[in-house]
């Protein structure tokens, strides 16, 4: 992994709190980087539909208490939660407590099951839109990325179709961004060319 160090010195996405150690290892070790792990996979797609509307870094403070909340991303248990557990998830203040997000990822944890049992899971269908390979962009800058694309609006509709929710166009560019199936590094970013 690279180094995380909050070093000014090092070229870096203009969009990166670098006085938030969080945010620049965030940056540093997985933004852009391709992602095929399952549970990390299931993971950034509830966090990006979580930050609708809030910031990344509010999300990314709150990480590990939704790690705890939502036992692990363990998809299996969450798709099982009943009223009580969402009851105690509203009352939690390491998370966002938003009814319609909380309802969200249990029924996000339903439709993933569905297609981990049709299709393997997210890491091949999620791969078979870049054929298993991060598209590579050259903006020069941060400003010049798009908020959503024609492959981000594919994708949105299909995971929609299946059942996902918060899952608009918006918000699947930024998954696609966060598991690195696309590496918009700006090209100054010392990380660029590496694929994150």
């Amino acid at each position: 992994m690279t180094s995380s160090r909050s070093d000014s010195a090092i070229p870096r996405c203009a969009w990166v709190n670098l006085a938030n150690p969080a945010y620049v290892a965030y940056h540093d070790e997985e933004w852009g980087v391709p992602c095929h792990d399952e549970t990390r996979l299931f993971e950034m797609l509830n966090l990006e539909g979580a930050q609708a509307g809030l910031s990344w870094s509010t999300i990314l403070n709150k990480r590990e208490s939704y790690r705890a909340a939502f036992d692990g991303w363990d998809a299996e248990k969450i798709a099982r939660y009943d009223a009580a557990k969402v009851a105690q998830l509203l009352a939690d203040p390491g998370i966002v407590r938003n009814r319609l997000k909380v309802a969200a990822t249990i029924t996000n944890a339903q439709a993933y099951l569905r297609l981990r049992d049709e299709v393997g899971g997210l890491d091949p269908f999620l791969w078979a839109y870049v054929d298993g390979k991060p598209i590579l962009n050259t903006r020069k800058s941060t400003s010049e990325t798009p908020a959503k694309t024609e492959l981000s609006d594919r994708l949105s509709k299909d995971l929609s179709k299946r059942g996902f929710k918060f899952v608009g166009s918006t918000i699947v560019y930024a998954y696609m961004q966060a598991i690195g199936m696309v590496n918009d590094h700006a090209r100054d970013c010392h990380l660029h060319r590496k694929g994150g």
